[in-house]
């Protein structure tokens, strides 16, 4: 069984920093794409990034191309997302997902419990 955790969890002011990161257990991580998501209240899940079995491709969402930055390190079995210039609209509780092939074209059959990011103005 996978295991995903979240942790980097907190509160900034706008324009600043956080990083999240996301450990991995069970199965083989290497093998698989990777991706983060978010959910602000009243609103949907929403894709912000994925990252592909090696690290060498990356997407992001328009809303946040430029300023955040997906990265992994397989040996570590763990993701991360640097979050820079944060904005208000940031604010959401963040999940981490293990998509079910190399590259993230397909769906995520693993999810992290995720973790709390409050940007105030």
């Amino acid at each position: 069984q996978v295991q995903l955790v979240e942790t980097g969890r907190g509160l900034v002011q706008a324009g600043g920093s956080l990083r999240l990161s996301c450990a991995a257990s069970g199965g083989t991580f290497g093998n698989y794409a990777m991706g983060w998501f978010r959910q602000a209240p009243g609103k949907e899940r929403e894709f912000v990034a994925r990252i592909s079995w090696s690290g060498g491709n990356t997407y992001y969402a328009d809303s946040v191309k430029g300023r955040f930055t997906m990265s992994r390190d397989n040996a570590k079995n763990t993701v991360y997302l640097q979050m820079n210039s944060l904005k208000p609209e940031d604010t959401a509780v963040y999940y981490c997902a293990r998509y079910r092939d190399r590259y993230g074209w397909g769906s995520q059959d693993y999810w992290g419990q995720g973790t709390q990011v409050t940007v105030s103005s």
